[in-house]
């Protein structure tokens, strides 16, 4: 994608090219939001239409008054049609950004429908002072023809043009950033899951602004504003920067950015990992090349997939027949390998002598792949025993091991126990891929990282076994990965630190819920 200066923005430069979206039913609370923002960044969205009592709305715009030095405040009334709260029609939501713009609100964000509903000149003629950016929402699609669309909201010769739009793939969320190279007066949003890592790098493609909550989501893919600036550094990021990120579906709850950019942070190295959501993995390889990408991890369900579009791979991850590793080297070559293979080494070599040990691994999907071959090469005898009985008697015949049909659980001992499926994952955290009578071993491991300590684990700690997270295989195989792709020593202390924080405090969290549900 075509380069441009951070710098040359209307909104200015750095952090204040990210906007805090500021939402609430209450003025006290989106008074509380500014005041947050306000530390992060000097440019704030006020979705009045969340106020849907007139006396909260005039409420804020009085206190907007007095607090306006130094912000630059961006008022949007955001009608049903345009994907917000408001009930107003034909133009009336026009009154209520006259109001902000005069408690002094420096920009206006108006619908283009509100354009084309309207006579010429009346929107300016309401607004008075405020600059204007006449925005265009589709919550369905991506329109086809972005040009025409452009070519009308330049028409009615607003200050800046912003397109949101549900971007389904990749390759859509890059049709989107692309509009930026017409314009640096123009803001590009891909919305959805999908495109949340575009949203990401909008601004070091040139859009004008990207935008980020300071609480409550208003669309689709958000990040949030704490994330953008402190996590993803989506101001500093330049087209220096090397990308990396995890594919898969789905990786909304991954900790993979967390782990990897808290060690390019802690090194000082100008790189960003994105969590990438991939159904289409044809569609993502295509639009990598767009998006800068130098590599990536790969999860469920594409491991055994990617290996047809590799250009080149280990030889180990070749025997697994799973890869959870990409370079994107300097031609554009794909090479791949697979550091699951030391994830589950490390998690267990520490707790069980593994040369002539008897292990137990449900699942036989890419991650049980690597396990398998790991266990085996340690020296371990390996069992297989999966839902879909076929392929847990190809993984057991490709690593020298046995399948085991699921009733012979319940009378069979074995040293070690790891479940390799996804079963328990955060939000299903409830579930336990095994009943407590097919547990009968010494450890228990569960490559399920979120929650760190999930129902499988409880189960094993019940009956006497000792219980090891999948977070220590995370860490270890994430750690390999970093190296891999930064030719770096792994800053482990920071990376460690930063994942544990975040599973201890999301486990602080459900306990509190819990503790609400269960109250009186």
């Amino acid at each position: 994608m075509a380069s441009k200066q951070q710098g040359r923005s209307v909104f200015g430069s750095g952090a204040d090219r990210i906007c805090a979206v500021v939402a609430a039913s209450t003025a006290r609370e989106m008074a509380a939001q500014v005041l947050a923002a306000q530390h992060l960044t000097r440019t704030i969205e006020l979705r009045l239409d969340w106020l849907t009592d007139q006396g909260q709305l005039l409420k804020l715009l009085h206190w907007i008054h007095g607090h306006r030095r130094n912000t630059r405040f961006i008022a949007t009334c955001r009608t049903r049609e345009g994907g917000g709260r408001s009930m107003l029609r034909d133009g009336a939501e026009l009154v209520v950004l006259g109001l902000a713009t005069a408690s002094g609100c420096l920009w206006c964000d108006v619908e283009l429908e509100t354009f084309r509903s309207l006579p010429r000149g009346i929107v300016r003629d309401v607004v008075g002072p405020a600059r204007v950016i006449i925005s265009h929402h589709d919550f369905q699609r991506t329109p086809r023809d972005l040009p025409r669309l452009m070519r009308e909201c330049h028409s009615y010769k607003a200050d800046v043009v912003k397109v949101a739009a549900n971007a389904r793939s990749v390759t859509e969320s890059v049709r989107l950033l692309k509009l930026t190279r017409q314009s640096r007066n123009v803001i590009a949003i891909p919305m959805s899951e999908a495109g949340m890592p575009a949203r990401v790098l909008a601004l070091r493609e040139g859009s004008a602004l990207a935008y980020a909550p300071v609480a409550e989501a208003t669309a689709p893919g958000q990040v949030s504003l704490h994330e953008m600036k402190h996590l993803y550094r989506a101001h500093e990021l330049t087209r220096r920067t090397h990308v990396y990120g995890v594919i898969g579906n789905p990786v909304s709850q991954s900790l993979g950015p967390l782990l990897h950019n808290a060690g390019f942070i802690a090194k000082k190295v100008d790189a960003v990992y994105l969590p990438f959501l991939v159904d289409d993995l044809v569609d993502f390889l295509n639009a990598a090349p767009e998006m800068g990408v130098r590599g990536f991890s790969v999860t469920i369900p594409h491991k055994q997939a990617i290996l047809r579009h590799l250009h080149e791979c280990d030889p180990l991850a070749t025997e697994i027949g799973a890869v959870n590793t990409v370079v994107v080297r300097g031609n554009g070559k794909l090479f791949g390998c697979n550091t699951d293979y030391v994830g589950v080494l490390r998690a267990l070599e520490r707790r069980l002598r593994l040369k002539g040990s008897r292990v137990l691994l449900f699942g036989a999907g890419g991650a049980a792949r690597a396990a398998a071959f790991a266990l085996a090469r340690a020296g371990a005898q390996v069992a297989v025993c999966a839902r879909r009985e076929k392929k847990a008697r190809e993984l057991a015949r490709a690593a020298g091991g046995e399948a085991l049909p699921r009733r012979a659980l319940r009378s069979q001992f074995f040293d070690a126990i790891v479940n390799t499926t996804p079963v328990g994952m955060f939000p299903h955290a409830g579930a336990s891929p095994l009943l407590a009578r097919e547990v009968n071993c010494g450890i228990v491991m569960d490559m399920i990282y979120r929650p760190e300590k999930t129902q499988l684990l409880k189960l094993a700690a019940r009956k006497g076994c000792e219980a090891v997270p999948g977070v220590e295989m995370f860490l270890a195989q994430g750690f390999a990965q970093w190296e891999i792709w930064t030719e770096q020593r792994a800053p482990e202390a920071a990376m460690r630190r930063a994942v544990l924080r975040k599973l201890r405090g999301d486990e602080h969290v459900a306990r509190a819920a819990g503790h609400r549900r269960s109250g009186p």
